[in-house]
């Protein structure tokens, strides 16, 4: 799964991400990568990322490469 490897997420991907309070319903947020909070290099339940609108939640889906 590549939402699961902090090499396949960087600023600037749109990702759909659950917020934790979100967690229980799996309700999806989609938004631009801002920052990456998750230190390891894989992480079970998604990589922790702050969308540039400042939600912070786990990546569930990578949705589009990189904008320029």
């Amino acid at each position: 799964m590549p939402n699961r490897e902090r090499k396949n997420i960087r600023a600037g991907l749109k990702v759909a991400i659950v917020l934790k309070q979100d967690q229980r319903t799996g309700k999806r947020t989609v938004g631009i990568v801002k920052d990456l909070l998750t230190n390891s290099n894989f992480h079970p339940h998604g990589i922790k990322v702050r969308l540039t609108d400042g939600q912070v939640g786990r990546v569930q889906e990578i949705l589009e490469k990189e904008e320029n």
